[in-house]
């Protein structure tokens, strides 16, 4: 039996997986909800791994309350397969997005992004461990964060750590349109553009006090201006607040700006031009929290990986596997930024991610198992299968 068609025939198995991952919700905020969801994780992988023989037992990786799960296998780390188990849907979302499958689609909440995806990495890990042994998986990391969704704070070290020696990153987030790898990600800053007046009444006095929310509008049009100063760069104004009470000359007003980027480069030239922000009105003054949060995913760190992903492809019974570059950053930008070829997009074909329609397109599932599977085989040498 083909590589293929063993996972063809796991098919349901890959989906009973993927429902019991959905149906633990596991909104980002909650610790004690994405415990619970790491429980779950740790178990439908367990079960997976023991079935060949593969140490079963993760890492419990607890980080300022943030349940993180990581597994590995043999010598040094060389590839790291990498996910995250936390999801942007608020508890109920099941109520109303419940888990269904039907019609060649996989729906419910997180089912894209990325349910599926972890469990694509796991089968393509086990189906090679029972074709060879679990000798197959030596030098193979498998890290599932929990905080992903909502920046990594608690999990970057950790990811950077476990990938610091490896040859490649494997990044199962969602695939581009049509199934279309991420070579290349935008990196991210996030800021806080806050302007200081002085308060005083609004009607008896307003003239002793500073406005601080018209100094804000001369940096939300500052900031504004910088927005498509470079090819693909946007920089963003977003959410922000004035002053307290509306009978008051505001001494405080501020703003959020979100900065995409293709190139550290010019996260770097963005950033300098925020922070050098100067107030316009006499007696205001203005001041910048925040920073660069993510660095790029820059083509040249995914390339040879893709390469590599095309050359093999067609022994998954996948044609004309394309490429994509997307705005929206992931972990694999903090790989990449250390230097780590990496590889995005890894996951399920579908769309929705984060909406209503989020989905999968459950005939895609075994065929990217099968890359993923292909992938790990070749670049560990030697062990290239026959499909």
């Amino acid at each position: 039996m083909t590589l293929t068609d063993s996972l063809h025939a796991r098919l349901p198995q890959m989906l009973d997986d993927a429902r019991a991952i959905i149906e633990c919700e596991s909104p980002s905020h909650d610790l004690k909800a994405v415990a619970k969801s790491a429980d779950v994780v740790a178990g439908v992988v367990g079960r997976r791994l023991r079935s060949v023989g593969l140490d079963a037992e993760p890492e419990r990786l607890v980080i300022d309350g943030v349940t993180h799960l990581r597994w590995r296998w043999g010598g040094p780390t060389r590839i790291v397969l990498l996910g995250h188990h936390d999801t942007v849907w608020p508890h109920g979302s099941l109520e109303t997005h419940p888990c269904s499958v039907g019609a060649g689609v996989m729906r419910g909440p997180g089912c894209f992004d990325m349910a599926i995806g972890i469990v694509q990495a796991v089968h393509a890990v086990t189906e090679l461990a029972r074709r060879e042994g679990p000798g197959a998986a030596d030098g193979v990391t498998l890290l599932i964060t929990g905080d992903e969704e909502v920046g990594s704070v608690t999990s970057r070290a950790l990811l950077e750590e476990t990938a610091a020696d490896a040859r490649a990153v494997l990044v199962f987030e969602a695939s581009g349109p049509r199934g279309a790898l991420k070579t290349e990600r935008k990196g991210t800053s996030m800021y806080t553009v806050s302007a200081h007046g002085r308060a005083a009444h609004a009607g008896l006095e307003p003239e002793n006090g500073v406005n601080a929310g018209l100094e804000l509008a001369y940096q939300l049009q500052a900031v504004a201006d910088l927005d498509g100063s470079a090819d693909g760069t946007t920089v963003v104004p977003t959410s922000g607040t004035i002053g307290s009470t509306v009978n008051t000359v505001p001494a405080l007003a501020s703003f959020g700006v979100d900065v995409r980027a293709r190139t550290r480069a010019e996260l770097e030239r963005i950033d300098a031009r925020i922070r050098g922000l100067e107030a316009k009105l006499p007696g205001a003054s203005v001041t910048v929290e925040g920073g660069i949060n993510r660095p790029p995913l820059e083509y040249a760190m995914a390339a040879p990986l893709f390469k590599r992903a095309v050359r093999l492809a067609s022994a998954a019974g996948i044609e004309d596997l394309a490429e994509c570059a997307v705005g929206g950053a992931s972990d694999g930008n903090f790989t990449a930024g250390l230097g780590i070829p990496t590889l995005d997009g890894l996951g399920g074909v579908g769309g929705g991610a984060h909406a209503d329609d989020e989905h999968v397109l459950i005939e895609h599932v075994p065929h990217r198992t099968a890359l993923v599977a292909l992938l790990i085989a070749d670049l560990l040498g030697d062990r290239a299968e026959k499909a």
